[in-house]
């Protein structure tokens, strides 16, 4: 019978207060399987290293979080970004990460349009690395409430549309519950972008309610309003056989002990898979 915990990963944000070391140890403990790595939480042993050590622990990395950020209205910021980038995938190769997550980023001073446009420039301009070094770029749309600088990308059709424009199999779409829980055209654009080969990650969580701010109160699964069955539903009609990630920023719960937090994570999970 296969475990519960088979397809769980937590990232490495959601236990913010807790060190890479500290997380890879707890959660292997605890029987979780997969892990998604941000960016700050190497910082100290390296991407290499870090790898390592995750690989020691038995967990599965499942990807690298975050690339993006690519529109500006200044062209020597826009080759910036690339370059981080750029960097940020040789990151992601070395942690044996085998995906770059990027939060595409928006400029307020320029059209939605402008910024998508050159999001999808940035993304090409990363492509020949990304597969040279076979690490995929997943397009994680944003909520419409963070269209001013966070992602000019915001429902998943349009994600759809990029990812389809691009047309290339290093290049593919993060689906958070977060983010698009409230779309009207949710699962149509789920077939359309797994249909297509595009459906490379699941992100799950909870929109409390209410929410006391619109960053830093993500809910557990199954304390908010997300229809989360309903969507892990569609998600599993399509196929999708990889990790159910769980990515809660939350003074709340970083406030409280971390292993507390875990077990209530792991809790909530099964729970949202019985």
């Amino acid at each position: 019978m296969k475990d519960s915990l088979d397809q769980l990963c937590i990232h490495t944000i959601t236990t913010k207060p807790w060190k890479l070391e500290e997380s890879v140890l707890h959660f292997s403990q605890a029987g979780v399987k997969g892990i998604s790595v941000w960016d700050d939480s190497i910082k100290t042993l390296g991407a290499k290293k870090s790898g390592e050590l995750i690989k020691e622990h038995g967990m599965e990395i499942v990807s690298y979080v975050r690339g993006g950020f690519f529109p500006s209205t200044s062209e020597t910021k826009r080759q910036e970004a690339i370059d981080q980038n750029k960097k940020l995938v040789e990151e992601a190769a070395l942690l044996g990460a085998p995906s770059l997550v990027l939060v595409c980023g928006a400029e307020p001073n320029q059209s939605l349009d402008m910024s998508r446009k050159q999001i999808q420039e940035g993304i090409e301009a990363v492509i020949p690395l990304a597969e040279q070094l076979n690490v995929k770029l997943s397009i994680e749309p944003l909520h419409p409430m963070y269209a001013d600088t966070r992602s000019a990308v915001n429902t998943l059709k349009q994600a759809n549309e990029m990812a389809e424009a691009i047309d290339h199999e290093m290049v593919g779409i993060a689906v958070d519950v977060y983010h698009l829980w409230w779309d009207p055209e949710l699962e149509a654009q789920i077939k359309r972008c797994a249909k297509n080969n595009h459906l490379f990650a699941f992100h799950i969580c909870d929109w409390a309610v209410p929410t006391n701010d619109l960053l830093l109160d993500r809910g557990l699964m199954g304390e908010g309003c997300i229809p989360l069955k309903e969507i892990k539903k569609w998600i599993d009609d399509t196929g999708f056989s990889g990790y159910h990630e769980v990515e809660i920023f939350s003074n709340k719960f970083w406030a409280m002990g971390q292993q507390e937090f875990l077990q209530k994570i792991i809790t909530a999970y099964k729970n949202y898979t019985a």
